[in-house]
């Protein structure tokens, strides 16, 4: 059991100890440590889970680095807090540069006053006596209920967005340039079964660019997949630090005159690069070539104000069109069905929009869905 309780959420970062926690012995007074086959398992099939590892030391940061690289497995560790500061700050300071809540956090280590430490200022974060190590795996809060097509990537997704923070942060002309200088590659594709778990856990996870807040289970999502009149789209982003992953998917209905667009979610990872106004105007171009009206639901939660933004400034209002007939009513409390006449927008600048094998399964005038072979 861990020594804070609470509701169980999954852990999206382990922050790791060292002396005695994750290696065998102490650095500084015994030169030599060893890392335990069984804990090198448990850091690989979290890693294989999509769980985020860290580490929080009281050690020289050179050496204690050093060390890690050694045992081959300092590439597993997104962020290292090496140094002599209070291992809460340490724990404090990773959550902050991942953007994680501390309810996601858990800490292990083997030292009590290192984890009454840690649980007295950051009461949220859940700690483990380094005992527990080697059984990390079998607990349901480092159990993710489905492993998606990003899981065993996520680590990589992280590490790459660093340096990429790190090169923006250096850079000196307008953030435009910045981004053309990434060589974005958005692609829009027909969901398959492969990425319907990370599908379900964007309609899940995603609060603030979520359009409607509505969560769509696997077992929907499957069953849509196979119906001639929907359309489950999947976008993934890449750029010239690596890929994003999947960060965002749009559920379209066909309704005659109208595309009626269900749900719009997006990754907030990729908030600053314009990824949902980016897919609006791909999705609007597409009807405006189709010469269908849009519809789409919006909900306003107290989370996704950036997404009625992002709908508004698209052109999607409350005004009325023949075709919102054609839409059955929703029981979704605070539901609004906004309309948008659809317009040919120009290619983005700052990123490169490809669709692969989407072609055209609806007809043209108000029926379907299309895309750029």
């Amino acid at each position: 059991m861990s020594e804070h309780t609470e509701h169980v959420t999954t852990v999206k970062c382990l922050v790791w100890d060292l002396d005695n926690t994750l290696w065998k012995g102490t650095l500084l007074e015994d030169g030599e440590v060893t890392l335990a086959d069984d804990i090198r398992a448990v850091v690989a099939e979290l890693d294989s889970r999509g769980i985020l590892q860290a580490v929080a030391s009281k050690n020289d940061h050179e050496p204690t680095w050093a060390r890690l690289e050694e045992l081959g497995i300092a590439e597993y560790f997104v962020l290292a807090e090496i140094g002599w500061g209070p291992k809460s700050e340490s724990v404090r300071s990773i959550a902050e540069r991942l953007n994680f809540a501390h309810r996601t956090i858990a800490f292990i280590d083997d030292q009590p006053a290192e984890r009454a430490e840690v649980a007295f200022h950051l009461p949220e974060v859940r700690c483990y006596p380094a005992e527990q190590a080697a059984t990390l795996t079998e607990l349901p809060e480092f159990t993710p209920a489905t492993r998606t097509v990003d899981s065993g990537k996520r680590r990589a997704m992280y590490q790459a967005n660093f340096r990429r923070d790190a090169e923006r942060k250096e850079f000196t002309g307008p953030d435009e340039e910045f981004l053309r200088s990434l060589k974005l590659e958005l692609d829009v594709f027909r969901a398959t079964e492969v990425e319907l778990s990370r599908v379900e856990e964007l309609t899940l996870r995603t609060s603030q660019m979520n359009a409607t807040g509505v969560h769509y289970s696997d077992e929907t999502l499957r069953g849509l997949l196979g119906d001639d009149d929907h359309e489950v789209l999947v976008a993934t982003l890449a750029d010239r630090f690596g890929t994003h992953g999947a960060i965002g998917v749009l559920l379209l209905e066909n309704r005659g005159p109208a595309w009626h667009l269900k749900l719009l979610a997006t990754s907030c990872r990729v908030v600053s690069f314009g990824v949902g106004t980016v897919l609006l105007n791909w999705l609007a171009t597409e009807a405006a070539e189709a010469g269908a009206h849009l519809l789409a639901d919006f909900r306003r939660t107290d989370r996704n104000r950036m997404m009625e933004i992002a709908y508004r400034f698209a052109g999607f209002d409350e005004g009325d069109c023949d075709c919102r007939s054609a839409v059955p009513d929703t029981d979704v409390d605070g539901l609004q069905r906004l309309h948008l006449l659809p317009q040919r927008h120009e290619p983005p600048t700052t990123m490169h929009v490809r669709t692969p094998g989407l072609g055209r399964r609806w007809p043209r005038a108000g029926a379907g869905v299309g895309g750029t072979p």
